[in-house]
């Protein structure tokens, strides 16, 4: 659908451009509408066409290598997004998924070549989105690095789980060693004094069904905090091995820069030779 000037002059990148301007742009771009949970592109789909948010919520998100998607980018209206893949004449590295109804602009390569044509600090804005996107990434490698998994488990545990694990932290505590030997204790030297009048007389059956009932209920909710500290265990083991791995390209990347530097420190040595 051909592009109103009206919507062009809602985009803050492109609210600059005088009207002969926004007109010639107006005629290149096309307006798109999406529907709720509408993909406007996936990963590896021609990076022919980028797009501008001009209304509704886009979700960009990549895989990672754990295989779990990932949120990049959620643009506000004007960002572009497919920016970089658009200009590297490249296949698309993310997805982009229509949160709800959305209008979005599509725009090529030749149409940026019109825009810096007839507007040239126009770059500087898309250069700037770009920066926003790129400083949005290292912040989610920064979080990603730095995720604690007990905060991580916090934030996805049930009701249940969280009264399952007070459970099993009293039930292994001396606390309730002490407490529940008292209790046996008084129990028991209460119906061996009463003798006849006892409600529980040796060899105290009643109490023997009280402890198969407890034993019974405590034992899976204690398991169920054990499964949840083995999850706990997991995560972290898993962080640990993304941390390891990020360490080990940057030692790697030092070693390649420190032996470039040899090589150059070698040829410059060359050359002062030569020129001695």
């Amino acid at each position: 659908m051909a592009c109103n000037p009206s919507i062009l002059r809602q985009v803050p990148l492109f609210a600059l451009l005088d009207d002969e301007e926004t007109a010639v742009l107006a005629s290149q771009v096309e307006v798109k509408n999406f529907a709720a949970r509408q993909r406007i592109y996936k990963m590896g789909d021609p990076g022919e066409r980028a797009y501008v948010l001009v209304s509704g919520s886009v979700r960009v998100t990549t895989v990672d290598e754990d295989h779990q998607e990932v949120v990049i980018d959620q643009p506000t209206p004007g960002e572009f997004f497919g920016f970089a893949s658009m200009l590297e004449q490249t296949p698309h590295q993310t997805t982009a998924v229509a949160h709800e109804e959305t209008v979005c602009l599509e725009v090529d390569r030749h149409d940026i070549s019109v825009l810096l044509e007839r507007k040239p600090l126009a770059g500087m804005d898309m250069l700037t989105v770009l920066g926003k996107q790129f400083h949005a990434s290292q912040q989610l490698v920064r979080l990603r690095a730095s995720r604690n998994p007990n905060e991580v488990i916090e934030e996805e545990e049930t009701f249940g789980e969280r009264i399952a694990d007070v459970v099993a932290s009293f039930g292994g505590s001396w606390t309730f060693i002490i407490t529940f030997g008292v209790i046996l204790v008084s129990y028991s030297s209460t119906n061996i004094v009463l003798g006849h009048h006892a409600w529980d007389p040796y060899p105290f059956i009643l109490l023997n069904l009280f402890l198969s009932m407890l034993a019974a209920i405590q034992a899976p909710i204690i398991m169920m905090s054990q499964n949840r500290q083995d999850k706990k265990d997991r995560l972290r083991s898993e962080l640990d091995y993304e941390v390891n791995r990020r360490a080990e390209t940057e030692i790697q990347g030092l070693s390649n820069k420190i032996n470039w530097l040899g090589d150059k420190i070698g040829d410059v040595e060359e050359l002062i030779r030569k020129k001695a």
